[in-house]
């Protein structure tokens, strides 16, 4: 496909570290090496040098204002930017335009790339809708799902990460939606990387060490992971249980655990060596849309628990490559990971099976992937030249 010109509106990017703007840059990454110009429209993050990040893919960046974001003060949204866009848009159109957040900085982009002619889908890459029960404004589920149907249909279609979540925002009335789902980087996450300093450091010598890696925060379903160690622990007193990440939660969990192991936030080969000097990776969360850090678990060879939603609905085969459990279900959560802190043989041979999985994950394809979704053939001239989806994209 020919070079061009795609504009990414997001409200987070690299070096930030969360999903969104870890997806972005593997995005961003490899339509960089396809040739493609890219600027990034986003607001200026908190601590931030006064000249922007340096460039990591050659992209432009054109900095919007933005306030901090309830809940997560190390982010910012961005403010409406319809007249600066309107401006640039008309003197210099991208070929075509990916809004990743839903924030009032999105909705600009979506309606001036309607109104100038300018192809445009978006991303649904968080479950905002489910936070607000997190912080006690569970009232407000309602509205924010009205407001996500709106904004999604401003634009010419959606991606999300997988099946069960496209049919889910064509149920709520949100239309042309597209599963475009997740790679992960198998060089960079591998057994290769299993650190016996870190495991002397966290006096782990041959106890399983269960690994923890997210935003410490309630919507992450944390406490599940807290009680599952707990009984774990029980059985296994020399077992480790070592938290990569930052959030809310951090403090007062240290106060009450202080023989946990809180690592704070890592990234690139530390995050690497992380993964891969673990055993068993709990990921305890329901409401995450995807979930990159399972996909980085089962690259890294570890034994995954995890609920059968998300990446694991779609990447985890029971007790094949990793352990899932129905959602909800606390109890079978805890028991999984018992099984395999019990069983050493279980826990390695899921391990080699979830490294194989993890292998056929390149994010080479899901960039041509979303390539051909954003640049191919509208869905009009799509449906007069052929009624056969492109590959890999299940529209609904």
């Amino acid at each position: 496909m020919p070079a061009q010109h795609i504009a990414l509106v997001t409200e987070t990017f690299p070096p930030e570290i969360n999903g969104v703007a870890g997806t972005l840059g593997n995005l961003c990454r490899e339509l960089a090496r396809r040739g493609h110009r890219l600027t990034i429209i986003r607001p200026s993050q908190r601590n931030e040098p006064p000249r922007g990040h340096t460039p990591l893919f050659g992209e432009r960046t054109l900095h919007v204002r933005g306030l901090p974001l309830p809940g997560y003060p190390e982010l910012r949204f961005g403010l409406g930017a319809r007249c600066r866009l309107r401006r640039l848009w008309r003197h210099s159109p991208p070929d075509a335009v990916y809004v990743a957040t839903q924030g009032p900085l999105g909705w600009s982009a979506a309606a001036v790339s309607k109104e100038l002619g300018i192809r445009c889908l978006s991303g649904f890459h968080t479950n905002f809708h489910q936070y607000s029960s997190y912080y006690r404004a569970g009232f407000l589920e309602p509205l924010i799902r009205r407001y996500l149907v709106a904004f999604h249909n401003r634009t010419g279609g959606t991606l999300a990460p997988t099946t069960g979540l496209c049919q889910q925002l064509a149920n709520w009335g949100i239309r042309n939606t597209h599963r475009w789902s997740r790679g992960v980087d198998s060089q960079l996450f591998s057994p290769e990387r299993r650190s016996r300093t870190f495991r002397k450091q966290w006096g782990a010598d041959d106890a399983p060490v269960v690994l923890y890696v997210g935003r410490l925060a309630a919507e992450k379903n944390l406490m599940q992971a807290v009680t599952t160690f707990e009984r774990l622990r029980d059985c296994h007193p020399s077992a480790r249980f070592v938290l990569v990440g930052d959030g809310p939660m951090r403090q007062s969990l240290e106060q009450a655990h202080p023989e946990f192991i809180f690592r704070g936030a890592r990234r690139g080969q530390d995050l690497a060596r992380h993964f891969a000097s673990a055993d068993i990776f709990l990921f305890p969360s329901e409401s995450d849309t995807f979930g990159n850090v399972v996909t980085e678990a089962l690259a890294s060879g570890l034994a995954v628990v995890a609920f059968d939603q998300a990446a694991a609905r779609e990447h985890i085969r029971n007790r094949v490559n990793g352990m899932k459990v129905a959602p909800g279900d606390a109890e079978g959560f805890t028991t999984a990971a018992l099984e395999l802190a019990d069983r050493p043989g279980l826990r390695r041979q899921i391990g080699d099976n979830a490294r194989a999985h993890a292998e056929t994950l390149d994010w080479s394809v899901l960039a041509e992937r979303f390539e051909q979704v954003l640049l191919g053939p509208t869905e009009e001239a799509a449906r007069h030249e052929s009624a056969t989806p492109v590959a890999g994209i299940h529209p609904y």
